[in-house]
C-alpha cells in the first residue's frame, strides 16, 4: 500500500472521525451513526478474474455499522485528490466484493443481508471532470444499454462544501474540509480556532492531501508541547505551516539573490571586457596601426600589452 493510503487511513481510522464524516455527508450533521457502533473489518477482498486468476483488492477504509449486535451496513470511504475515469469500476468491484462476502460467510442464510455503501471523498480544487457512473465508463453496443445495470458514485467534492455543510462536521475532519474550502476560494485563510484531537494523524493526512510536507515538518515543533498536555488548534497549526513556508521562501530568495548576483557579476565582467577591446580597436584604427590590430585579434598577450600602452583599464 502506498504512503498516501496509509496516511489517509490514519485519521479516518479513528471512530469519531469516521462516524463524523458519514453523519456530516449523509445525515446533515445529525448523530445517526455513533462511534461506538463501528466495528473494524478486513478491508482486503479477494476475487477471481475472468481468466481464473486470484487477485486482491483493497478499500481505503471500511467499517461495519452495528446496532443491537447486527450489522446494519458496511460503509467504505475512498479518498481522491484527482479525478479518476475508472472510479466507478473500482467502487463497483469493492461493493460487489462486500455482497459476495455475505454469501460466502453465511451459506445457510441465517443472517440478514445488509447494505454496502461507498462514499468517495474528492479533495481536488476543481470540479470532478471524469465519469460518475458505470455506464459512462463503458462502450455499450447498441441495444444493450437497457440491460446493463447502472451504478453511480456517491461522490462528494469536499472543496465545494458550503459554509452550512461545513458546520455538519464536529471532528478533526471539519478542519480538513475547512482548509480545502477556504484555500480554494482564495484570499486570506483564517481557520476557526478548533482543537485538533488527533494532531499527528491530522498533520500526516494534511501533508498527503495537499502534497505539502510542511504539515509533517511542524509536528517536530509541537510534539513536545502535545506530549506535555498542551492542545493544538487549527489556527496554531496554520501559523506554524505558514511560518515554515516563509522561512523556505527567505532561504530560496537568498539563494536566488546570490545566484543572480553572481550571474550579474559575470555579465558585467563580460561587458567590461568587450568595452576594453572595442576601445583598443578604435585607438589602433585612429593611429593607423592596422597590422597591430590584426595581430591583437590573434594574440591576447600582445593585446594586453597594447591596452597597457594606451592606458586602457
Amino acid at each position: 500500500m502506498g504512503e498516501k493510503d496509509i496516511a489517509e487511513k490514519n485519521l479516518e481510522n479513528y471512530p469519531d472521525v469516521f462516524a463524523d464524516i458519514v453523519n456530516g455527508l449523509l445525515f446533515h450533521g445529525k448523530q445517526v451513526m455513533l462511534p461506538s457502533e463501528l466495528q473494524e473489518t478486513g478491508i482486503r477482498a479477494q476475487f477471481k478474474s475472468d481468466l481464473g486468476q486470484l487477485h486482491e483488492q483493497e478499500r481505503d477504509n471500511g467499517r461495519y455499522w452495528v446496532k443491537n449486535e447486527e450489522i446494519v451496513a458496511l460503509i467504505g470511504l475512498e479518498n481522491q485528490t484527482v479525478s479518476d475515469s475508472d472510479m466507478s469500476l473500482r467502487v463497483f468491484s469493492y461493493d460487489g466484493a462486500g455482497y459476495k462476502s455475505q454469501l460466502l460467510e453465511d451459506r445457510n442464510r441465517t443472517k440478514k443481508r445488509y447494505s454496502v455503501v461507498t462514499l468517495v471523498l474528492y479533495f481536488g480544487k476543481t470540479h470532478w471532470k471524469k465519469q460518475r457512473s458505470l455506464q459512462e465508463c463503458l462502450e455499450i453496443p447498441e441495444g444493450l444499454k437497457d440491460y446493463v445495470n447502472e451504478f453511480k458514485l456517491n461522490l462528494f467534492e469536499i472543496s465545494y462544501l458550503s459554509e452550512e455543510e461545513l458546520e455538519y462536521f464536529h471532528s478533526d475532519f471539519y478542519s480538513v474540509a475547512e482548509f480545502f474550502v477556504k484555500t480554494r476560494e482564495g484570499g486570506v485563510y483564517e481557520p476557526e480556532p478548533r482543537e485538533i484531537h488527533h494532531p499527528d494523524a491530522f498533520l500526516k493526512t494534511m501533508a498527503v492531501l495537499t502534497e505539502d510536507d510542511r504539515f509533517v515538518e511542524i509536528w517536530s515543533e509541537i510534539q513536545n508541547r502535545i506530549e506535555g498536555g498542551a492542545r493544538l488548534r487549527m489556527c496554531e497549526a496554520i501559523d506554524l505551516w505558514e511560518a515554515r513556508g516563509e522561512a523556505r521562501g527567505e532561504a530560496r530568495g537568498e539563494a536566488r539573490g546570490e545566484a543572480r548576483g553572481e550571474a550579474r557579476g559575470i555579465k558585467s565582467g563580460i561587458k567590461s571586457g568587450i568595452n576594453r577591446v572595442n576601445c583598443l580597436n578604435r585607438r589602433l584604427i585612429e593611429d593607423d596601426r592596422m597590422e597591430d590590430l590584426c595581430r591583437a585579434a590573434m594574440d591576447l598577450k600582445f593585446q594586453e600589452q597594447l591596452m597597457t600602452e594606451y592606458g586602457i583599464n
